[in-house]
C-alpha cells in the first residue's frame, strides 16, 4: 500500500478526533435520559398524578434539544470514512459497512419516528400506546449505539470477516461473528449504562438548581430522587463493567491494558513479586519508556487484571518484543502477497497464507522501510528496521494512562456521589445539605466528561492500528493536500464551536425557566406545543 503524508494523516487523525469529540458530548444525555423519562412516564401511567406527566414533559424538551445538535453533529462523521479514510474504507468497508447501513435504517429511523410521536402524541394516543411510544424512543436511541459499537468492535477485535488477496480487501464471512464480538457487546453495555449515569446527574444536577433557588419543589424532589436513585444502580454497574472491559482488553490487546496500567516490565507471578502494585498516580515517559513517579496499592494488579493471583501480564517492553517474529513474518507476508499480485504464482499465494495473520505487522514495518518499499530491508537495515517497528506497536502510555485514570476517578466519584443524593432524598433531607445539592449541581458535565476520556482509551489505547493487527493508522487515511485537511479542520472546529453554543444556550433557556404548565390548558385533540415556552416562573430571582 502506498503511504500517505505525515502531516496528512496527523490532520485526518486530529479532525476525526474532534468531530467524534463533539458529537459524543451529546451522545451520552440522549442514551441515558431517554430511559428516565420512560421511568417517569411510567409512574404517571401507573398512578395518574399530573406532576409525573410535568416531570415528563419538561425533561423531554431538553432531552430534545440535545437530541436535535446530537444529530446535526453526528452526520459528518460517517461521510469522513470515505473523505479522509478511503484506504480504511477500501480494506474493510464490506464489513465495516454492514453496521453503519443498518444503524442508519434502523435504528436512526425508528429513534427518529417514535421522537415525532412522543412529543407531539399525549392527546392523539392512548397512555399506555405514548407510554410505549416512549420506551421504543429509548430503546431505538441505544440500538443506534449498538451497531455503531459493533462497527467499533470490528476494529478493536477483528471477527466476522477473512482476508481476500485477490481484491485485497477484509471479506465479510459471519454476522452472527461481528455482531456478538465479546468487545462490541460490552462495551455497548458499559458506553449505554455510562449514558444512564450522564443522564441521571443532569436531572439532579438541574433539580438541585431549583430545590437551591427555592422554585418548583416538589417537582424538583421527585425528579432528584429518580434520578439519584437510577443514578446509584447505573454508577455501580458502569464501574462493574468497566472491570469486564479491563479483562477483555488483557485477552486481545495486551498492548492496550498494559499502557492503561503504565505496566513496562511484566507482572511477576511468584510470590515474592506478588506486589505489583495497581497504580494510581504515575508519569510515564514514552522515551524513556519507565514511569517518572509511582503510587500504587500492592498486590492488587494482577488480580484485578487476570481475575488469578498468579498469572503474569506481560509488560510493554516484553510485548514489543514478541512482536519481533510477527514483523518478520508479516515482511514475508508483505512480500508473497505483492508477488501473487503480479504473478499468481500459487507457491507466493501459499507462502502468503502460511504468514497472512501478520501481514498487518509488515504493513506497520513499512514506513521505516527504506523508500517504504519492504523488498529493499538487507541484513544490514534488518534489525534496526524491526526495532523500529517494535517501538512503533505500543500506544501512546502516557495519554492512555491518564485518560483511564481520569474516566475511573470520575466513576468511582459518581458512585460516592450518588449514594449521598439518594440517601439524603429518601430521608427527605435535601434542604438539610446543601453541600450535596452544589456537588450535584456543578458535576453535570463530569459524566460526560468520563465518557470522552474512555473514548480516548480506548481509541489511543488501540494505535498504531485502525484495525488491530491488520491495518495501521498510517496507511488508512486519503490522500489530501496538507491545506486541504487543515482548512476543514479549522472549519469544523468553528461549526461545531456554533454547535455546543447553541446547545448550551437552549439548555440554559428552557433549564432555568423550569417546569410550565401549558399542557393542562391545551384543547382536547389538539398536540401539545412541546417546545413553547410559556409565562417563565421567576420568583426566585
Amino acid at each position: 500500500m502506498p503511504l500517505i503524508d505525515p502531516s496528512v494523516v496527523d490532520l485526518s487523525r486530529a479532525q476525526f478526533a474532534l468531530t467524534a469529540l463533539y458529537h459524543f458530548l451529546f451522545v451520552p444525555l440522549t442514551l441515558g435520559m431517554t430511559f428516565l423519562i420512560a421511568a417517569m412516564e411510567t409512574v404517571y401511567v401507573i398512578t395518574g398524578k399530573e406532576i409525573y406527566k410535568e416531570m415528563t414533559h419538561f425533561w423531554a424538551k431538553l432531552f430534545g434539544i440535545n437530541f436535535a445538535i446530537g444529530v446535526a453533529t453526528g452526520l459528518t462523521m460517517e461521510f469522513e470514512f470515505g473523505t479522509n479514510w478511503s484506504m480504511y474504507s477500501h480494506f474493510v468497508g464490506d464489513v465495516f459497512g454492514t453496521p453503519l447501513a443498518i444503524e442508519g435504517l434502523m435504528a436512526f429511523f425508528m429513534e427518529s419516528t417514535f421522537i415525532g410521536l412522543m412529543f407531539f402524541g399525549w392527546n392523539r394516543l392512548s397512555r399506555p400506546a405514548h407510554l410505549a411510544v416512549t420506551y421504543l424512543t429509548a430503546l431505538g436511541s441505544n440500538l443506534s449505539a449498538l451497531w455503531i459499537l459493533i462497527a467499533n468492535g470490528f476494529m478493536q477485535n477483528p471477527q466476522g470477516a477473512a482476508f481476500d488477496p485477490v481484491t485485497m480487501r477484509m471479506q465479510f464471512n459471519s454476522f452472527l461473528n461481528l455482531v456478538f464480538s465479546p468487545d462490541a457487546q460490552a462495551k455497548f453495555v458499559h458506553t449505554s449504562i455510562a449514558g444512564f449515569v450522564a443522564g441521571a446527574l443532569f436531572v439532579m444536577g438541574v433539580s438541585s438548581f431549583y430545590i437551591l433557588r427555592g422554585v418548583h419543589k416538589e417537582f424538583a424532589a421527585r425528579s432528584f430522587r429518580m434520578a439519584a436513585l437510577f443514578g446509584i444502580v447505573s454508577s455501580m454497574a458502569v464501574v462493574t463493567l468497566g472491570d469486564a472491559l479491563g479483562r477483555l482488553d488483557y485477552l486481545v490487546q495486551p498492548t492496550k491494558i498494559a499502557a492503561i496500567e503504565g505496566l513496562w516490565q511484566d507482572s511477576n507471578a511468584n510470590s515474592s513479586a506478588a506486589a505489583s502494585p495497581w497504580l494510581l498516580f504515575a508519569l510515564p515517559n514514552d522515551a524513556t519508556q519507565s514511569n517518572v513517579a509511582e503510587i500504587g496499592i500492592p498486590y492488587v494488579l494482577t488480580p484485578l487484571i487476570t481475575h488469578s493471583e498468579s498469572r503474569v501480564i506481560p509488560g510493554l517492553l516484553t510485548l514489543e518484543q514478541q512482536a519481533g517474529p510477527r514483523i518478520d513474518s508479516g515482511i514475508t507476508a508483505i512480500n508473497a502477497l505483492q508477488q501473487f499480485g503480479e504473478t499468481h504464482d500459487p507457491a507466493a499465494l501459499a507462502t502468503f497464507q502460511q504468514h497472512e495473520q501478520d501481514m498487518g505487522y509488515g504493513f506497520l514495518a513499512q514506513e521505516f522501510a527504506p523508500n517504504q518499499d519492504l523488498t529493499q530491508i538487507t541484513p544490514a537495515n534488518h534489525d534496526a528496521i524491526i526495532a523500529q517497528t517494535e517501538k512503533a506497536t505500543i500506544p501512546n502510555v502516557f495519554v492512555t494512562f491518564w485518560a483511564f485514570r481520569i474516566m475511573m476517578y470520575l466513576g468511582f466519584y459518581f458512585v460516592v456521589l450518588f449514594a449521598f443524593a439518594a440517601y439524603y432524598s429518601l430521608r427527605n433531607e435535601l434542604e438539610k445539605h446543601p453541600l450535596v445539592l452544589k456537588a450535584a449541581l456543578f458535576s453535570i458535565p463530569l459524566p460526560i466528561l468520563a465518557c470522552e476520556f474512555g473514548w480516548i482509551t480506548a481509541e489511543a489505547g488501540r494505535q498504531p492500528w485502525s484495525v488491530y493487527g491488520w491495518l495501521p493508522t498510517f496507511q488508512a487515511a486519503s490522500s489530501h493536500p496538507v491545506g486541504y485537511m487543515a482548512f476543514s479542520l479549522v472549519g469544523f472546529a468553528l461549526l461545531y464551536s456554533c454547535f455546543i453554543a447553541a446547545e448550551l444556550y437552549l439548555m440554559f433557556k428552557f433549564g432555568r425557566l423550569g417546569p410550565q404548565h401549558h399542557e393542562d390548558h391545551e384543547p382536547a385533540g389538539h398536540a401539545a406545543p412541546m417546545f413553547a415556552t410559556g409565562a417563565a416562573d421567576k420568583s426566585w430571582q
